[in-house]
């Protein structure tokens, strides 16, 4: 039982500062109000092949990262932040963001 308590505290100061590596994917749309031009090329070419069952096309952006942090949450954070300064437009842009420990 001691030993156990000794090996779970020494494991819990060997990962207190350790990194892991995380993906974070980040979907980038438009918010709704925002013309799609693309979408809206996208949408005509598709009816002009034959293709009248679709009823709408929207283009989306996404960016994969591999960023090494101590958990889920600090990653978050950190993608958040850059959507705010560089992803994104945040007038005309809305984005979600998926973290995956890896």
């Amino acid at each position: 039982m001691e030993n156990d308590k000794l090996i779970n505290v020494m494991l819990y100061f060997r990962l207190r500062g350790k990194k892991f590596m995380f993906e974070a994917k980040v979907t980038i749309g438009l918010k709704k109000g925002v013309s799609d031009p693309e979408g809206a090329n996208t949408l005509k070419a598709l009816k002009l092949l034959g293709f009248e069952n679709v009823k709408e096309a929207k283009t989306t952006r996404t960016v994969d990262l591999l960023i090494d942090g101590k958990n889920a949450d600090e990653v978050k954070k950190s993608v958040e932040q850059m959507c705010q300064r560089l992803l994104t437009n945040p007038v005309v842009h809305t984005y979600e963001i998926e973290v995956i420990k890896k």
